[in-house]
């Protein structure tokens, strides 16, 4: 399936966040994911679509169910491009804790 929107649009939403943590957790079809929301299952759906076409979510048949799994491998690509503003952040909070810690001890 070709991706044709971008993965930050994705989890920019809260509902598909919470979509994204539900399924992290087992497996499910579309209807148990809708049954966890006080969505209509047309709106949920619409959800996992976009997750699915940002590769969050792969889906698989099982019989008739379809059953949707979390990628944990695209969510690892978000947390690879975050690193380095992880590091940055980190480090500029370390030089605030001296400047803090220069104060607190005049």
């Amino acid at each position: 399936m070709k991706t044709r929107r971008d993965i930050f649009q994705a989890i920019a939403d809260p509902t598909r966040r919470a979509i994204l943590a539900l399924v992290a957790m087992q497996a499910m079809t579309p209807g148990a994911i809708a049954d966890s929301f006080g969505s209509s299952r047309q709106t949920i759906s619409k959800h996992i679509q976009i997750l699915t076409e940002c590769q969050l979510l792969n889906q698989q048949q099982s019989g008739r169910e379809i059953y949707y799994y979390f990628n944990p491998n695209k969510m690892k690509e978000i947390a690879e491009w975050l690193v380095p503003f992880a590091k940055m952040w980190d480090d500029r909070f370390d030089k605030l804790e001296g400047i803090m810690k220069k104060y607190k001890s005049k």
